[in-house]
């Protein structure tokens, strides 16, 4: 094994005792002959250190093989990972050298391959070899705690050898070779109250009873140090904060053994008389009491509880005090801790008690009446200065003082009572009148300020007469029956009599005999109003008064007088009320102002519409605009029959031209709708071997200028094809000025043969017409 530090040779061996490389083979060599060839490379590892300096390349080794015998046609050639840049070959030697400074944190080795070639035609005189250069470690890199600083809890009172946490630091040299990885830690800050595993890290606890409540935080200072520890090693530092957290390790204790307190005799029940604390050295949960009276005299007066917010324990009164009963009170409360930890029990109890000494303190009193409150009836027509009721009240204190009454005149505004100061005796002051107000609240207060609530109800007299329930708005119809009820009255009483209302009507005196309208009781406190005829009418009066007078059954009876008012209506068959006015009597029976304004908007819409119907009928059967006299009025009938020319005899029928829709020859039009079929007369046609077709168009003129259905002009139909190779322009009449005369067709016969069946029909006509 060959090493670069070393300086020593790595020599290339192999070749065969003829100089013959492997997997060569010489001229004339039997193909099938097979023989051990010798290796040629005999390679080890080769080695160099790492943040080499030096001024020159450092030597790795030398390479060497045995065709080099002073042969100067040798070269060696260096290829692979860093070949040329990092490392270099002599070519005529074989010696390699690190060019650069190396760092085996980087890249740890390198794989090169070796090569002899002949320097003249570079060819390969071996084959290549692989071998690798491994860059050795040296110890220059420190231990580094990646995750630091650390922080840690641990519960106080814990043993020693409790596990904390544990660190970690990473050495980025070579673990594997030497010890400069190799890491022991030690803490530098934090004895003698923690120890750390120089190879674990774990941190423990090294002090038995670490408290809380004695100290909460501890700063601890880690060491990790190469090189097994030894002289010469690189370290790292890192930091460890670690915390207590608190156990029920304390009982509560109160602040001293007695508490004394004074309260008033006239505390209210549920009111606060004291505060008491225990302190808890511990916090959160493991700090809260609760607190309970255990003993004393009387101990079911007062009541503690706890106050979670600031765990104090607050002295309630449960029942009243009396200072003249008792004076002063001793209880004896204990305040408990809500959580307990058993491993702490043989620390004592976690508890404690205290005394508590309550002094009631003498009150001024109010004076208390002998009932809370008093129910006083008394009648409305009571006179005033009548004493109606009286209080009394007496002063609690020993003293015994006098009390004086008075009336609260904020219960009392109108000053309808008035009170005797010194016995309490309530007398009225003013008229009762219950219609006004039938309760009357006052509040009686004695001289100490207590105050009872005095309810005064007023009796009722008969001081009110019934009148009508509401004011009523009456009809009559004019065609309505005798004996007919117009009107169903009920009245009110403002008084209210133990046995309930009765009311008596009756017309007054001097109407007595009415002649139109009568009454009728209903046995339920009303009546009916009945009509005595069906004679009345709005021209002969309008309105009708009755007065009517109701009483009732009181001591003394009251009455009242009340008119009812009758108007007369015009009614419908249904007796409806259509119209109470004298000036509606004009109009129709049976239709209001509404009915005939909407009466008169309808006719008014339908003659709009008439209006306009007959405007534009009138606009559809005015002729269209003519622009001159010679405006053509000629029907022009289309056929598509174009003929066979001279040679066919049988292809057109002038029957087509005649009658193109049926025998009963009548065409209609096609550019209007009708609206009313006209019926022309029934005409003369000849048969298809005697056509006349003047006689034909003649008919057809009169029927079009007869027919109403038709518009004042002719339908025109515009022949656009001519057809092809035709001599003449156009065979169209309305170029024509054709008249009554006969005219000479015979030109027809000079214009080709296609036209000679044409003027053969047309001359055939005439000589039909000459005889």
């Amino acid at each position: 094994r060959c090493h670069g530090t070393c300086r020593m040779l790595c020599h290339l061996r192999g070749l065969d005792q003829g100089g013959t490389a492997p997997g060569m083979r010489q001229p004339g060599e039997v193909r099938g002959t097979l023989t051990r060839a010798k290796r040629g490379w005999v390679w080890n590892q080769m080695f160099v250190l790492e943040e080499f300096s030096g001024p020159d390349p450092i030597l790795v080794g030398r390479l060497h093989t045995d065709l080099d015998v002073g042969n100067k046609n040798l070269k060696y050639v260096l290829a692979g990972e860093g070949a040329g840049t990092i490392f270099a070959i002599n070519e005529r030697t074989g010696d390699i050298h690190a060019m650069k400074r190396l760092d085996r944190e980087e890249k740890a080795e390198y794989t090169l391959t070796a090569q002899v070639i002949n320097r003249d035609t570079n060819e390969p005189l071996e084959p290549p070899s692989e071998f690798i250069i491994k860059v050795q470690d040296i110890n220059d890199n420190a231990p580094e705690f990646t995750n630091g600083p650390y922080h840690a809890t641990v519960p106080e009172m814990s043993q020693v050898g409790t596990p904390v946490t544990k660190v970690t630091a990473t050495d980025a040299d070579d673990p594997v070779y030497g010890n400069s990885a190799k890491l022991v830690y030690s803490i530098l800050e934090g004895q003698p109250y923690f120890s750390i595993d120089p190879n674990t890290a774990v941190i423990k606890i090294a002090l038995q009873g670490m408290d809380r409540e004695m100290r909460e935080e501890y700063l601890v200072v880690i060491q990790a140090k190469d090189m097994g520890g030894h002289m010469g090693g690189l370290s790292g530092t890192t930091t460890v904060t670690i915390t207590l957290t608190d156990v029920n390790d304390n009982p509560p204790k109160f602040s001293k053994s007695l508490y004394e307190f004074t309260i008033p005799e006239d505390l209210g029940i549920g009111q606060v008389g004291g505060k008491v604390k225990a302190n808890d050295r511990d916090m959160g949960e493991n700090a809260k009491s609760t607190y309970n009276v255990i003993g004393g005299d009387d101990k079911d007066v007062f009541e503690i509880t706890t106050d979670s917010q600031t765990q104090e324990g607050i002295l309630r009164l449960k029942k009243p005090l009396d200072f003249e009963n008792k004076k002063s009170y001793t209880l004896r409360v204990e305040a408990t801790n809500v959580n307990f930890d058993p491993q702490f029990s043989g620390s004592g109890p976690f508890k404690d008690t205290a005394t508590v000494k309550v002094a009631v303190e003498d009150s001024d009193e109010p004076p208390v009446f002998t009932q809370p409150s008093y129910l006083v009836e008394v009648h409305e027509n009571t006179g005033v200065n009548a004493v109606i009721e009286q209080v009394a009240a007496h002063d609690p204190d020993i003293t015994g003082s006098l009390v004086r009454y008075f009336i609260d005149r904020h219960t009392d505004l109108e000053r309808q009572f008035n009170i005797n100061v010194d016995d309490g005796k309530i007398t009225l002051a003013k008229p009762l009148d219950r219609e006004m107000d039938m309760w009357h609240n006052i509040t009686v207060t004695a001289m100490e300020i207590s105050r009872a609530i005095v309810a005064i109800k007023v009796l009722d007299i008969n001081d009110n007469a019934p009148e009508f329930a509401m004011e009523y708005e009456t009809f009559l119809c004019e065609n309505g029956k005798p004996g007919q009820v117009i009107q169903t009255v009920s009245a009110v009483d403002k008084d209210d009599p133990k046995n309930g209302h009765f009311f008596i009507y009756s017309l007054v005196p001097e109407m007595s005999n009415n002649p139109n309208f009568t009454i009728k009781d209903n046995k339920d406190n009303s009546i009916n109003v009945l009509a005595k005829h069906d004679t009345f009418r709005r021209q002969k009066q309008e309105m009708y008064y009755l007065p009517i007078v109701v009483s009732d059954n009181g001591s003394p009876p009251m009455s009242s007088t009340n008119t009812l008012t009758i108007r007369v209506c015009g009614c419908s068959k249904e007796g409806i009320v259509q119209s109470c006015n004298v000036e509606a009597y004009v109009l129709p029976i049976g239709l209001s102002m509404g009915a005939l304004i909407a009466i008169l908007a309808c006719i008014i819409l339908l003659l709009v519409i008439v209006v306009l119907f007959v405007t534009l009928r009138r606009h559809k059967n005015e002729p269209l605009i003519i622009k001159d006299d010679e405006d053509v009025r000629e029907n022009i009938i289309r056929y598509d029959d174009e003929g066979g020319g001279e040679e066919d005899t049988e292809a057109f029928d002038i029957a087509t031209l005649q009658n193109p829709d049926g025998i009963n020859g009548f065409l209609p039009r096609k550019d209007i709708k009708p609206d009313l079929q006209f019926m022309p007369r029934q005409g003369q046609h000849s048969g298809p071997n005697g056509v006349d077709v003047d006689e034909f168009i003649n008919v057809r003129l009169h029927e079009a200028d007869n027919d109403p259905t038709a518009p004042p002009y002719d339908s025109i139909q515009i022949y656009g094809y001519e057809g092809r190779g035709s001599v003449a322009s156009s065979l169209s009449s309305l170029e024509t000025a054709s008249s009554d005369s006969d005219q000479n067709f015979d030109y027809l016969r000079e214009w080709g043969p296609h036209f000679r069946r044409l003027g053969e029909l047309y001359s055939v006509g005439e000589s039909d017409r000459e005889p």
